[in-house]
């Protein structure tokens, strides 16, 4: 399946816990200022790529624990992204992605694709970066307004539930 990339990092140990397969899809609405990736705004830019070669680099690297949607705006692309993240999930990795999008914003606004995309994701880190929030003591984000979020405990209670270390994978 077709999927808009920036890139994709293999091996990144700052995406999520343990080591991750990163995947930096291309195209976003957000564009924060001083943006870690702003080379992903483009719709446009990057390039083509495959979610089942993605999906093989996810199998041929035993020493991953996951995979990480960034960008970009992988929840602009939610079917590859959901190929992806469903692929993962079948072999026994854990889900994490980025989003400018506000949790409750997504859930307003009921795009099945989107929500189809956020059951097979573990942890969701949401919310714009904010320059004048930003500090580097945070861990898996940028800025103090992102939270790190337990989708399926979320979605299961109605109302944001933070990831905790402890129900590490």
């Amino acid at each position: 399946m077709e999927i808009r990339l920036s890139g994709m990092v293999n091996d990144s140990i700052v995406d999520g816990p343990g080591i991750r397969l990163t995947v930096f899809t291309q195209g976003c609405p957000h564009h924060c200022p001083d943006c870690h990736n702003p080379q992903t705004h483009d719709p446009q830019g990057g390039f083509l790529g495959d979610t089942h070669l993605i999906l093989k680099a996810l199998a041929e690297n035993p020493l991953l624990d996951g995979v990480t949607l960034s960008g970009g705006e992988p929840l602009d692309q939610p079917i590859p992204c959901k190929h992806i993240a469903e692929g993962a999930k079948k072999l026994g990795l854990n889900v994490w992605a980025y989003t400018g999008y506000l949790w409750e914003n997504l859930l307003d606004q009921k795009n099945p694709n989107v929500m189809n995309l956020l059951q097979h994701i573990d942890v969701l880190i949401d919310g714009p970066f904010l320059k004048e929030q930003r500090s580097l003591e945070l861990q898996f984000c940028g800025s103090k307004n992102q939270r790190l979020m337990d989708v399926k405990k979320s979605l299961e209670q109605g109302e944001v539930v933070l990831w905790e270390r402890e129900t590490d994978f």
